[in-house]
């Protein structure tokens, strides 16, 4: 993986973060929050995907790495839903 290659995968990831943290309706943070919830919500989404046997729905390949798009974006919303439920809100 070159670095050019890297710079894509974050890109990625953030851009799928951040349209989790809008699915959900609950946002915390910048850019370094919305590429963590990228990661987090590829890997909790091809988890799901594959406990129910679903196949990738749309993924991106970026050098040798294959990154599940549609299944990142769902993932960070379960995600990001989970913790706005766990944390309280300030009124």
């Amino acid at each position: 993986m070159t670095l050019w290659d890297l710079i894509l995968l974050l890109i990625v990831a953030g851009i799928c973060g951040a349209l989790g943290q809008a699915i959900s309706g609950y946002s915390r943070g910048g850019c370094l929050v919305s590429i963590a919830l990228g990661f987090i919500g590829a890997l909790l989404g091809m988890w799901l995907a594959r406990a129910m046997g679903l196949s990738e729905l749309y993924a991106v390949r970026i050098g040798t790495t294959t990154f599940p798009v549609i299944w990142s974006i769902i993932g960070a919303a379960l995600f990001v839903a989970v913790i706005s439920l766990l944390t309280r809100r300030n009124l």
